[in-house]
C-alpha cells in the first residue's frame, strides 16, 4: 500500500492535476468505448483486412498530418482553452458517425476519424505540456505514472465494455454515449487552473505560425537530449504498431474467438503497461539510465511477440502480451517525464507535437505493411509476427548501439561540468 501513497497524495490536494487527471480517464473512456464500434461498422460493411487496417492509418496520419500546426497553437494560445475547444469538438465529431448507414457512406466514416483525430493531435501535447506547470519536480513522474496507469485501466474496461455494448445497444447508441464522454472532459478542464506563460517577447516569436513551426524543429535537431527521449515512441512504433493491429486479427482466424479473445487480449495489454511504470520509481530511479533501459525494453517487448508469433494458445499469449506491454508502457513514461523535465515550456507543445508526428508516421505505416502483406497473401498472421518482432529487437540492439552510446556521452559532459 505504502507504494501508491504518493499517488494518493498527488490526487488529493493537486486539485488541478486530479481535474486534468479526470478529464483524461472520462476522454480515454470515450476514445476505447467507442474504437470497436467503428471497427464494427467498418466490418459490417465490408470484410476486408485492408479496409479495416486503414480505418487505423487513417486515424494515425490524420494525427500525424495535423501535428506541426497543432504544436505551433500549444505554444502559442492557452492550453487550457485549446483542450475544452478540442474536447467540445470532438463530442460534435462523433455524432456523425450516426449518418454511416451503407456501404456508400463508409467513406464519411474515414472522414470523421480524420476531424476526430486532428483535433486529438492539438489536445495531445497539450496535456502533456500543461503536466509540469501544474505538478512540482517531485510530482512529476508519479503524474506520468498515474496518467499512464489511468490510461490502461480505461483502455482495458473501455475496451470491455465497448464491445458488449456495440453488441447489445448497437453502434449508435455507443457513439452517442462517446459523444457524452468528450462533454463531461470538458467541464473537468473547465475547472482546471493550467498557467498560462507566455511574454510579449515569446509572443512576437510565435507571430508567424510557419516561422514558429521551423524554430521548433530547429530547436529540437540542436537538443541531442531531448531528440533522444522524443524519438524513442517512434522507434518502438515501428514494429509494435502492426503487431498490435494484428491481435485482432489472431482473434477472428487465428484462435477462433472473435471479439472475446480480443477482449482478453487487449485487457492483457492494458494491465501489462499499467504494471511496467509501476516499476520505474522502485526499480529504475536514476534517470540518467533511462535511455539505455528504453533500448533494453524494445528488445523484452520483440521477444514477448516473437513467442506470439510461435504459439496458437490464447491461454499462453496472455502472459506474452503482458510483459511485453509492460516494458512498451515503461517506455511510454520514461520518455514522457524526460522530454517534460528537459525541454522548456516555450518550445514543450512543438515538442510533443513533433514526437507524436514520428510516433504516428511510423505506427501507420508499421500498420499499413502488416495489412498488405495479409492483404496481398504474401505470408501467414503467424509468420508476419515473428518477422516484425525481431524488427523490434533489432531496432532496440541499433537503440543500444547508438542512441545510448550518445546519451552516455552526454551525461559525461554533465558530470564533468558539474
Amino acid at each position: 500500500m505504502e507504494v501508491f501513497r504518493p499517488y494518493f497524495r498527488l490526487v488529493r490536494f493537486n486539485h488541478n492535476y486530479r481535474r486534468l487527471w479526470l478529464s483524461q480517464i472520462v476522454a480515454n473512456f470515450g476514445d476505447w468505448f467507442g474504437i470497436l464500434a467503428v471497427y464494427a461498422l467498418v466490418l459490417n460493411y465490408t470484410d476486408s483486412e485492408l479496409l479495416l487496417g486503414l480505418i487505423i492509418v487513417v486515424k494515425m496520419l490524420s494525427f500525424a498530418v495535423f501535428s506541426p500546426i497543432a504544436g505551433y497553437l500549444t505554444d502559442r494560445f492557452d492550453r487550457r482553452t485549446l483542450m475544452l475547444l478540442c474536447d467540445i469538438g470532438r463530442g460534435v465529431v462523433v455524432l456523425g458517425f450516426l449518418l454511416v448507414n451503407s456501404e456508400s457512406m463508409l467513406w464519411f466514416a474515414f472522414f470523421i476519424t480524420s476531424l476526430q483525430m486532428m483535433m486529438a493531435a492539438v489536445f495531445e501535447p497539450a496535456k502533456s505540456s500543461s503536466i509540469p506547470n501544474i505538478t512540482s519536480e517531485d510530482e512529476l513522474v508519479y503524474a506520468n505514472v498515474l496518467s499512464n496507469l489511468s490510461w490502461s485501466v480505461i483502455f482495458t474496461a473501455g475496451m470491455a465494455i465497448g464491445g458488449l455494448a456495440t453488441a447489445w445497444l448497437g453502434t449508435s447508441a455507443v457513439f452517442v454515449i462517446n459523444a457524452f464522454t468528450y462533454i463531461l472532459s470538458a467541464y473537468f478542464i473547465y475547472f482546471a487552473v493550467i498557467p498560462h506563460i507566455r511574454d510579449e517577447a515569446h509572443l512576437q516569436k510565435l507571430a508567424k505560425p510557419f516561422k514558429g513551426i521551423i524554430d521548433g524543429l530547429k530547436y529540437l535537431k540542436s537538443r541531442g537530449d531531448v531528440l533522444r527521449p522524443a524519438l524513442a515512441k517512434g522507434f518502438y512504433e515501428i514494429s509494435l504498431g502492426g503487431m498490435v493491429f494484428l491481435l485482432i486479427l489472431i482473434s477472428e482466424n487465428v484462435l477462433l474467438t472473435g471479439s472475446v479473445g480480443l477482449g482478453i487480449l487487449y485487457g492483457a495489454r492494458g494491465i501489462g503497461t499499467a504494471v511496467g511504470p509501476l516499476t520505474i520509481k522502485g526499480w529504475f530511479g536514476d534517470e540518467s539510465k533511462w535511455i539505455m533501459l528504453i533500448g533494453f525494453c524494445m528488445i523484452i517487448t520483440g521477444i514477448m511477440y516473437f513467442f506470439v508469433g510461435l504459439t496458437v494458445s490464447l491461454m499462453a499469449m496472455i502472459p506474452l502480451v503482458l510483459v511485453a506491454h509492460a516494458a512498451s508502457g515503461a517506455n511510454w513514461v520514461m520518455s514522457t517525464v524526460l522530454i517534460q523535465k528537459r525541454s522548456p515550456d516555450e518550445f514543450r507543445g512543438r515538442i510533443f507535437s513533433s514526437e507524436w508526428l514520428f510516433f504516428t508516421v511510423c505506427e501507420s505505416f508499421s500498420v499499413l505493411f502488416a495489412a498488405l502483406i495479409l492483404e496481398f497473401k504474401l505470408l501467414e498472421i503467424n509468420t508476419v509476427i515473428l518477422v516484425m518482432s525481431v524488427m523490434l529487437i533489432a531496432s532496440g540492439i541499433f537503440w543500444l548501439l547508438f542512441v545510448a552510446q550518445k546519451e552516455k556521452k552526454y551525461q559525461q559532459h554533465l558530470n564533468f561540468t558539474t
